[in-house]
């Protein structure tokens, strides 16, 4: 079995969405998202990156399989939940590389795959001449009643790679939870490197 790394620029990544949805819906129905999956909804967001000048989808392939990706784009490219708390905040999109996502089945974690996504998504924030890499994460309470036992946060990883936590950046994105009947605004916060 070969297991390759592959990065696509916009609409060239377009071939792959619907592995791409199979993969977020699949990943985040874990904790902490807990996300009741929603394949159009997953068509509309990949359009988002499918129409950026400058975004990347950084896929994961084992013999012709996507087994893991990730995205990211100009922030300028992204939706007001994202930017309102930059702007708010005296800092310029402009200046900013947003990573969408990283996904990656079970199985093919711990093969250091995670680090090329992000090294990756940050050579092309270099090439685009941005200054900083951001990407946003869900809070949920540590007494949440889905939380694994053996549940371990990234921010170690996060933190090894560079970022920083910047709490006081936060923002909010509605989805329906497994045991929800509708969407419920979600609390996130951001983490940054300057690259």
């Amino acid at each position: 079995m070969t297991l390759e790394i592959k990065s696509f620029s916009g609409g060239d990544a377009s071939p792959f969405f619907d592995d791409l949805a199979r993969l977020r819906i699949a990943v985040f129905r874990d904790f902490p998202y807990l996300y009741h999956g929603d394949s159009d909804y997953e068509r509309q967001y990949m359009e988002i990156y499918a129409r950026s000048q400058g975004s990347i989808f950084v896929l994961a392939i084992e013999d012709d399989v996507v087994v893991g990706a990730s995205t990211g784009t100009p922030m300028t490219a992204e939706t007001d939940e994202v930017k309102a708390p930059f702007i708010a905040a005296g800092r310029d999109p402009a200046q900013y590389f947003y990573f969408g996502e990283s996904v990656l089945l079970p199985q093919y974690r711990g093969r250091g795959i995670g680090v090329k996504f992000f090294e990756n998504r940050e050579a092309q924030a270099r090439k685009l001449g941005l200054r900083y890499a951001t990407f946003c994460a869900v809070e949920r309470p540590t007494d949440h009643p889905r939380r694994p036992e053996n549940y371990q946060p990234l921010d170690a990883f996060w933190a090894k790679r560079g970022y920083a936590h910047h709490p006081e950046l936060r923002t909010t994105f509605s989805w329906r939870d497994l045991d929800e009947t509708s969407e419920s605004p979600k609390p996130l916060s951001f983490w940054i490197r300057k690259l």
